[in-house]
């Protein structure tokens, strides 16, 4: 597995260590070819003078004419001259760009002793399938002037979204040493997945507009070149310090979401013999987001076929715990007990295999919600967090803790942005739910139901949402709108009642939660 650059009649092996014109290899001093590689590698941008010594001469003092030397060799190689420069063009006083037209290719055939790890396979796409999931970044397409206040965005945005998804320890992310050598306007997303090993790849563009920027992002599935989601955000010169962080966070999350979506697809397509401990565990996950009793057996099954894999896979504890927490949440059964403390125990088993896994510390920030120990589970939470601070669900979870334990204004600034980094996140309901009990603890009741309202409707909410629109109509006066959530909650579940709602919301305020009971027994509850 290697790769060529191929510009007009030339041809750059990097496998094989030569320039091929027509074919035919041509001579090259080692500092030349090393000369051409560096140009072509980095031909999105302009290479200065330090860097070439950096890069070529290992640093050390040389001379202008040693450089120039050099560079007419390269010149000469590809039939070009200081006066045409039409692959290698001098910017005087600062240094030298490959303005040639450039096709990268990656050669699966190729010469697999001429590099170090060439004695590789070339990976088929079950074995790019198996496993953790593996990602990686390209540099952006500047379709723009390589000079002037955007010039730097091909590089700079893809290098801090690889630092950012770094930090998600469910996901493998090749080093920017690596994916940065693949600058193709066009890339062949297959043939880079196959030369990286990886699952996925984020491509994008950089464009310049009128006033302003137009930055693109792609996330492909390598096995088959499809293409799973895309974003696009503009800017202005002001506005660009607010889009970088905007779009990293915004994109971080979206793969958070996107890719164990389509993990979970895969799965179910899979031989259920070999779903393996990654696959199974994201299988689980979709079901698990649905929160209704037959989807939740059906995650806990998939999170304990995980662990028969790989009984140290910290996730898949935590994902136990997940399904247990949501088993006593919501009484998927009269024995919540034993439920709560599997959740517990399961949440502890995560965070003790791996203590840096925000997922692990937001299990058990929950787990002790089901205790109502309000202040030890914000300490985890808070963790989860710290860990991973654009955690859309561990700020959820937190701001439903603040609110809870008498901090609604505390909570409800997490719980928006939670929204704000997921706004299509499977948990939206709960968010909205939480802002909703952040306007009942202030009084504040016709945002109560404005949100409450929004919450019970949203995708996946399940009837202890639905119980929150009851109880923020009520407050407001509205008995008609409460009576109609009341009759859809009796639908659902005729089983819920006061006490299952004021288990689930243990409200630290004594007052606020004999306001609450006393609304929902009138409600009938």
């Amino acid at each position: 597995m290697a790769m060529r650059y191929c510009f007009e009649q030339h041809e750059l092996d990097l496998a094989r260590g030569e320039l091929r014109t027509h074919g035919v290899p041509v001579p090259l001093e080692p500092r030349v070819y090393a000369l051409l590689c560096l140009l072509i590698e980095q031909r999105e941008r302009l290479v200065t003078h330090d860097e070439l010594i950096e890069k070529i001469w290992d640093g050390r003092i040389v001379s202008d004419a040693a450089i120039a030397t050099c560079v007419k060799a390269a010149r000469r190689a590809l039939g070009d001259d200081g006066r045409t420069q039409h692959y290698l063009r001098t910017v005087h006083g600062r240094g030298l760009r490959f303005v040639g037209a450039v096709r990268g290719r990656v050669d699966a055939d190729a010469d697999a002793t001429a590099m170090p790890g060439g004695d590789l396979q070339v990976p088929s796409p079950a074995e790019l399938r198996a496993g953790r999931p593996s990602i990686a970044v390209l540099p952006y397409t500047a379709l723009l002037p390589a000079t002037g206040p955007y010039a730097v965005l091909s590089e700079a945005l893809p290098q801090e979204l690889i630092a950012s998804l770094a930090c998600l320890r469910w996901l493998f992310v090749i080093a920017r040493g690596s994916s940065f050598r693949f600058r193709e306007r066009d890339p062949d997303v297959v043939a880079i997945g196959r030369a990286l090993r990886v699952r996925y790849l984020v491509t994008g563009t950089v464009e310049a507009q009128a006033h302003g920027v137009r930055v693109t992002t792609e996330l492909a599935d390598t096995v088959d070149g499809g293409l799973l989601w895309s974003e696009c955000h503009a800017a202005t010169q002001d506005e660009l310090p607010a889009l970088r962080s905007v779009m990293i966070t915004r994109i971080v999350n979206a793969l958070e979401w996107q890719i164990p979506l389509h993990e979970a697809r895969q799965a179910r397509l899979a031989d259920p013999a070999n779903v393996d401990a990654w696959a199974s565990f994201h299988l689980g996950l979709q079901h698990a987001w649905r929160f209704n009793r037959h989807d939740n057996a059906l995650a806990t099954a998939c999170f304990e076929t995980a662990l028969k894999c790989d009984p140290g896979f910290a996730r898949a504890h935590a994902g136990l715990s997940f399904t247990s927490f949501q088993h006593a949440f919501l009484r998927y059964s009269a024995d919540g007990a034993a439920a709560a403390r599997t959740a517990r125990d399961a949440a502890e088993r995560a965070v003790a295999l791996d203590a840096a896994d925000p997922f692990a510390n937001f299990t058990l920030g929950r787990s002790l919600w089901l205790a109502g120990d309000l202040a030890a589970s914000l300490v985890w939470l808070e963790r989860a967090t710290a860990l991973a601070p654009s955690y859309a669900q561990g700020l959820y979870a937190r701001g439903w803790t603040e609110t809870l334990a008498g901090e609604p204004l505390v909570g409800r600034a997490s719980v928006d942005l939670a929204y704000a980094l997921s706004p299509l996140d499977p948990l939206a309901y709960a968010m909205l739910g939480t802002r909703a009990l952040s306007h009942v603890a202030l009084g504040e009741h016709a945002d109560a139901a404005r949100y409450g309202e929004r919450a019970a409707r949203a995708p996946g909410a399940h009837p202890l949402i639905a119980m929150i629109a009851a109880l923020s109509h009520a407050l407001a006066g509205d008995a008609e709108a409460a009576a109609r959530w009341v009759r859809i909650v009796g639908e659902r579940r005729p089983d819920l009642g006061g006490e299952d709602f004021l288990r689930a919301f243990p409200f630290s305020d004594p007052a606020l939660r004999r306001r609450v009971a006393t609304t929902l027994r009138g409600l009938g509850w």
